[in-house]
């Protein structure tokens, strides 16, 4: 049996529970304002792993590297930064923090569905990662002090972006800055990575955007003066009026603002999974040509959603995916074959892309002592192209979520 055929066999076959709970609450205890995060938020974790082959990462690897690359190609950048708001051409010379690529397993290897900037749930992973115990199947353990070496790679990763930014200047201040933090799902991994920014002797702000000043060329947040900023806001380009003083900030280039509103054009906008999967025009563009086979084979088929081809995408809706180009967190997406006539004059009128249709690999679980299965998403958090951490969502329904009995977060373990 190869080893993807093993990975497959353990995902569909082995039940084992490999999350040790008291062992992730200590951890979460460790900041006494996550210590509660197990049962204010019971379905962020799950208690189970997911298997992938060796050949399975190397390929998502490959893909991450190989977007990298093709990004920072001057053709590409020139084709995607064309029609892109005018704040997206600040080059603060960073490559954004924690980039989020999106896999299935699909039946031709992993394909990338999605890049993501801010993907949120790093530091969450960390912790459960280094919570898991041997699975008796696959015999797999992860050494608890991973954990603290990916806390400070996370923590190593900001000041790079800082020295690319500014140089030797010391990095004193951060903000992480969200609407409504609080109210934010993944608040608890705010307090985290405050809680790892402190311990690293660089002061660590929770903020909403609004109360953010912008005087005497420095942002303000509660009586600091800020130096970098943790971007976790959905309005990519800084166009709402309560983000104003960060958006003047970062156009003076008053502050250091990761990920900013450049790597979301370079990398999130969905329209750029259309150009990164065609071949032909990348290569018309300047990319390597090892790099668009790979991202070719490694990207489902995408398009844009367009008057000439609105037709033919509704006679194939079915086997397609449909996304709106700047959309996050699965909002306003759909399956072609649970659309109606009235949400598709939506996509028409909106600014969608169709992505075929690459099912979900699954994961065998045991709910209240019922076996049953779960679709199982990778993501890959990367810097700079490299791969950080990976870590899968299990989930029932249309999209990822953290509603599904069994499901959330799940480490990935590495087979063979």
């Amino acid at each position: 049996m190869d080893e993807t055929a093993r990975a497959e066999r353990l995902n569909r076959d082995c039940f084992c529970t490999t999350l040790d709970s008291a062992r992730l609450a200590g951890h979460l205890a460790e900041n006494p304002l996550t210590k509660d995060v197990l049962s204010t938020h019971p379905r962020f974790f799950s208690e189970t792993a997911v298997f992938i082959a060796p050949r399975q990462m190397a390929r998502m690897r490959a893909v991450v590297a190989a977007v990298e690359r093709a990004v920072h190609t001057p053709g590409y950048q020139a084709a995607v930064l064309a029609g892109a708001p005018a704040i997206a051409r600040i080059d603060t010379g960073t490559s954004g923090v924690f980039m989020g690529f999106d896999f299935h397993l699909g039946d031709e290897g992993p394909q990338l569905i999605e890049i993501n900037t801010n993907a949120g749930g790093a530091f969450l992973n960390a912790a459960l990662l280094s919570a898991q115990t041997a699975c008796c199947q696959a015999a797999e353990s992860v050494n608890p002090a991973l954990r603290r070496g990916l806390d400070a790679g996370f923590v190593d990763m900001f000041k790079t972006e800082w020295r690319a930014a500014c140089g030797s200047e010391p990095l004193k201040t951060i903000a992480i800055v969200d609407e409504r933090p609080e109210q934010q799902f993944l608040y608890p991994e705010f307090l985290i990575a405050k809680q790892l920014f402190e311990q690293a002797g660089i002061t660590a702000l929770i903020a909403d955007p609004t109360e953010l000043t912008f005087q005497n060329d420095r942002l303000h947040c509660h009586g600091h003066g800020i130096d970098l900023v943790y971007n976790r806001l959905t309005d990519f380009y800084l166009s709402e009026p309560g983000n104003a003083a960060l958006r003047q900030a970062h156009e003076a280039g008053a502050v250091l603002l990761t990920p900013g509103p450049r790597q979301h054009a370079l990398y999130a906008d969905k329209r750029n999974l259309s150009l990164l999967g065609d071949a032909g025009r990348l290569e018309r563009l300047g990319v390597d040509a090892e790099d668009t086979r790979t991202l070719a084979s490694g990207i489902p088929f995408t398009q844009t959603v367009r008057p000439d081809n609105a037709e033919s995408l509704w006679q194939t809706r079915k086997s397609l995916f449909f996304k709106p180009a700047s959309g996050f967190g699965s909002r306003a997406a759909y399956r072609g074959d649970k659309l109606t006539a009235r949400v598709w004059e939506q996509i028409k009128a909106g600014d969608y892309v169709a992505q075929r249709i690459i099912p979900p690999s699954e994961r065998g679980i045991t709910v209240d002592g019922a076996p049953t299965r779960l679709k199982v998403d990778i993501r890959a958090y990367a810097y700079a192209g490299d791969i950080l951490l990976m870590a899968a969502r299990l989930y029932q329904g249309q999209t990822t979520n953290f509603r599904t009995e069994g499901g959330g977060f799940a480490p990935v373990f590495i087979v063979g």
